[in-house]
Order: C-alpha cells, then sequence, then structure tokens
C-alpha cells in the first residue's frame, strides 16, 4: 500500500460507514492503547454515531481507547459549537468508554493556558516532553478540511502555521471565537491520517490539498504513517 491513498464513495453514507468499519479493523489489529484523534465539523458526525451503534461499538474494546481533539473552540463544553459536546452527543454518550480515556481540550482560564495544559495532556500521554520519528502519539488523526483549506483550526496565511516547537497553539483574532488546535507536528506524529471530506464546496480545498498546495494548510500535513483520503465523488471530483 502507498503511504498517500485516496478512497472514493458515492455518497457520504457509504463513506462514512467504510471508515467506520476501517477503524474497528484498525483498533482491533493494534495491542495495547489506541489514540485517536478526533475532528469537528458536520461532516464526521455520523461517522461517530455510527461507531456508536451498539452492533459496531460492540466490536471495540473501549478500555484501550483514548479519544483527543485536533481543535477546539474557547467555548464551554455544553455550547452548541463545542466539537466535545458533538463527539459526546453523537458518540461518547452511548459507548462503555472510561472517562479518564476521553481527553477533551480546557476551556478555561485563557486560550494561551489552556493550549498549554492540553500540550501537557499530550505529553502526559505520550510519555515524553519531544514527539519522536518512528513513535507516533496517535495511531489514527481524523481530520476535516474546510473551504477554504484550513484544517483543525489552522487557517490560511495564519502564523500559527509556522510553528515548529509547540505542541498546541492558542488561534485568536481569526473567527468569532477563540480556539485550540494542535500545530502541525502533533498533527504529524500520527501512525495514519485521515482527512475525510464531503461535497462539491470542498472540490476545489481538496484538490489544491492533495496537490500539496503549501498555500493551503491541509496540503501542508505530512504524517509519519499513511495520508488517507476518505472522499465522495463531489468531493473528489476530476481527481477522483
Amino acid at each position: 500500500m502507498n503511504k498517500e491513498q485516496a478512497c472514493i464513495f458515492p455518497d457520504t453514507d457509504s463513506l462514512v460507514e467504510h471508515l467506520a468499519d476501517w477503524l474497528i479493523s484498525r483498533i482491533a489489529a493494534c495491542e495495547g492503547r489506541f489514540a485517536l484523534a478526533l475532528s469537528g465539523g458536520s461532516t464526521p458526525r455520523p461517522l461517530y454515531a455510527l461507531l456508536a451503534e451498539p452492533q459496531r461499538a460492540g466490536r471495540i474494546d473501549w478500555s484501550r481507547v483514548h479519544l483527543f481533539w485536533g481543535d477546539e473552540r474557547f467555548v464551554p463544553h455544553d455550547d452548541p459549537q463545542s466539537n466535545y459536546r458533538m463527539v459526546k452527543q453523537a458518540m461518547i454518550d452511548h459507548i462503555p468508554i472510561p472517562p479518564a480515556n476521553v481527553h477533551p481540550v480546557p476551556v478555561d482560564g485563557t486560550p494561551e493556558s489552556a493550549a498549554a495544559r492540553y500540550a501537557g495532556i499530550l505529553r502526559d500521554y505520550y510519555g515524553a516532553d519531544r514527539l519522536e520519528p518512528g513513535r507516533p502519539l496517535f495511531d489514527v488523526n481524523l481530520l476535516g478540511i474546510g473551504d477554504d483549506g484550513h484544517t483543525a483550526s489552522l487557517f490560511p496565511g495564519a502564523p500559527q502555521l509556522s510553528e515548529t516547537q509547540a505542541w498546541t497553539v492558542a488561534v485568536t483574532g481569526i473567527k468569532p471565537e477563540p480556539r485550540i488546535s494542535l500545530t502541525y507536528p502533533t498533527l504529524d506524529s500520527a501512525a495514519a491520517v485521515v482527512f475525510l471530506a464531503a461535497g462539491a464546496a470542498k472540490r476545489p480545498a481538496v484538490s489544491r490539498a492533495r496537490a500539496h498546495d503549501p498555500d493551503v494548510p491541509s496540503g501542508r500535513v505530512r504524517p509519519q504513517g499513511e495520508l488517507l483520503w476518505y472522499l465522495d465523488r463531489d468531493a473528489a471530483g476530476g481527481d477522483a
């Protein structure tokens, strides 16, 4: 298998069903802990709901799975805009995962202090202060892609794109609410990065990202392991 691969599906339903079963197989094949970084947004919500269905949830050893977030809005966890809240409602509330295995982004204090504390949570899980080549932090990192090509909360032209040392950053002054995001070194520290995109509106950004256009934040992701694109036909367009 090539390190980078596109998986194209006729519609969103078949896309998320295939990805759910791929994730289940990936977890089953992994010995010990399994770190899964989650994306916010509307596209992955059906995936999380599928993973919570009894037939699929029963095939997962949730005691080994640890959940993290690629980014978060700096709003309370019960706010409708919270990525944590979306995942909690769609999946966490319906699965037997130990509470200690769920690692939401802190959203109190300041955005900067919250980002620093999340970096500490990640380092504690990883067991080191530096990310090491060949020892990825995440087993699977699920990422979305915006119409403008952003991923996590790394936006076109933002100074956070150049961060190479910190594991996390506060993102302020770009969107109405501050955000906390993982940086490229942290996003890339994955055995597999999976981009999930659906709809024709995503097609231009997906095409540029798959061509690794450096002006598109998604195109700069370079995981240690596999890079997989899970796309419907509308998002893939002529690149299918």
